[in-house]
This record gives C-alpha cells, structure tokens and sequence, in this order.
C-alpha cells in the first residue's frame, strides 16, 4: 500500500529520512535503503540539504524505488526558479515518484557555497500551492498539460518557533495552498509541543492533513549543542542536554531519548505518525522502530 493510501485509512505512519551522498555514488543511496525497507511506509530524500551540494534528490529516489523503498522526494525553493521547479516534479513524477515535500530551503550562508545566490522565485507555500495546480492538470502559465502527476503534497511546520500563533497561521495557509501531509521540525520540547498539538486540534487542523512529528536520535551532546546554536525557531529542553553530557554511552543514550519522545508524541490526539530524522545516522533506524514498538 502506498503512503498516500496508507495515510487515507487511518493507520499510524512511520516515515525516514537520508541524506544523499556529495558525489555521485548511487550505491550509498542503496545501502541505506536496506535500513528502511519494510520498516519505514516512506523516505525523505533531502535536497541540498544544509545547503550543500549532494546527488539529486530525484535520482536518489529513483534509486530507492529500485530498491523496494517509497520515497519523498524534497523540493526547495532555494535552488530553482518556478520553471525549473515544474520542469523537475513532471521529470520525477514521470519516473514514478508520488510523494513531495515542499520547503523553503536552508540558506545558502549555511553551507558551504555562501556565496551562491539564492533564487526564491516561490516560497514553500506557493510551492505546494504550484504542486496542487500541476495535480489539477495545467501548469503556472495556464496551458493544460495531457498528462498530469498525482502527488501527495507534504509541508514542514515549526512548532517552537516564535511568534506562537504565527506558526498556527502559516499551518493553515499551507493546508489551504494543498498540503495532505505535514512534517514538523524534531521535538526536543514534549510540552511545547503537546501546547502546539491542542491549538492544532482546537482549530480542526488535524482533520484536514495528516501531521506526523519529528523525532531525530543523535549520537552526541555536541549534535544538540549546534543545533541549538545555528538552528533558527529549535527548542531544545536542558534535560536532554545534560543527560546526553553525563552518559556513558552516548548513543544508546540517544536512542532512549528519542523513544521516549516517540513513544510521548504518538499518543497526542491529532498525530498520525513520526517522521524519524537519523542525521547522518541512518543504521539506526530499525532499532528505534523496533524500541519504539511502531510495527505491533
């Protein structure tokens, strides 16, 4: 059953993310495959991520569905004007791809190109606003298309960042533009976020897209330390910080804190499933399914 389908019924969803390889070797993308095959319903393929260059986004996913892995490809807005962005969901839809997630980009000043320009022809909420006129059958410019692509369209929403309510807005404008899925940015606030959840609820959001929380293990205080440090609008509590400085074991560490946030987000009403984020980390994914007990 595919995610759309899956998503349609009701049951909970289980989602992954890797990260493309800086070169063109295909067979990272097929070794990390392995970890998410039968485990995860579908895979984020990150685009540019961190603002880096790495393998397409698109040929990754071809690559996974190879593999028996369904995946969702990211579009940015950073890197393509409005034409290339059409230009590269009609190349991805006619290799089979079904799934989008559509995002603004990190900043090109993050990586290590910062002098690249940005385009930003469209924000992400225009982004899924174009997806849903491509599913419609007619591009931006008005001429209908003969063949036209049957996406799930995905956004991200940002629970943490402030203002508050600007953040329930930006949710509802992106469910309006044609959002089916929305994927937020990893929990590290439990409460913050249950805040979010009942605002989320309140306003009847939840009935119109399915929200799925993130949830990234990380192996290192140094990971949450930098992510706190350079990452816009992230909330991460002080316990975790401390538990991760005083463990023995790092890692496992890691591992017990994102089940635990899992096994605390699950059971929010509104949530219809986690994406797991392994930075980097992808081999531990089917231990934190299997821990979390998200196949029984």
């Amino acid at each position: 059953m595919i995610l759309k389908d899956k998503i349609n019924s009701g049951q909970f969803i289980v989602c992954g993310e890797i990260g493309p390889p800086q070169s063109c070797d295909g067979d990272v993308i097929r070794k990390k495959a392995q970890y998410f095959r039968g485990i995860a319903d579908a895979v984020n393929i990150t685009d540019n991520q961190t603002a880096i260059a790495r393998l397409s986004s698109i040929a990754s996913a071809k690559i996974l569905l190879e593999e028996g892995v369904e995946p969702i490809i990211q579009m940015t807005c950073r890197d393509r004007n409005r034409l290339a962005i059409q230009s590269d969901l009609l190349g991805a839809a006619a290799l089979g791809v079904r799934n989008v997630l559509c995002l603004t980009g990190d900043y090109q000043t993050f990586g290590d190109n910062p002098e690249a320009k940005g385009v930003f022809d469209l924000d992400s909420t225009q982004l899924i606003a174009t997806v849903a006129k491509l599913n419609s059958g007619y591009l931006l410019s008005g001429r209908e298309m003969k063949k036209a692509p049957e996406f799930l369209i995905g956004a991200a929403a940002n629970p943490f960042a402030v203002p508050f309510e600007m953040r329930l807005i930006r949710l509802c404008k992106k469910i309006r533009a044609g959002a089916h899925f929305i994927q937020t940015q990893p929990v590290f606030d439990p409460e913050l976020f249950r805040n979010w959840m009942e605002r989320v609820v309140e306003m009847g959001l939840h009935e119109k897209v399915a929200i799925l929380a993130g949830v990234m293990p990380v192996k290192s205080v140094n990971t949450l330390l930098r992510m706190r440090a350079d990452v816009p609008g992230v909330k991460i509590n002080d316990e975790y910080i401390q538990r991760m400085e005083k463990a023995t074991d790092p890692q496992a560490e890691g591992v017990k804190i994102a089940v635990e946030i899992i096994q605390t987000v699950k059971n929010l009403k509104g949530i219809r499933g986690v994406h797991i984020m392994p930075f980097l980390w992808e081999s531990i994914m089917p231990t934190i399914v299997k821990e979390s007990d998200l196949r029984n």
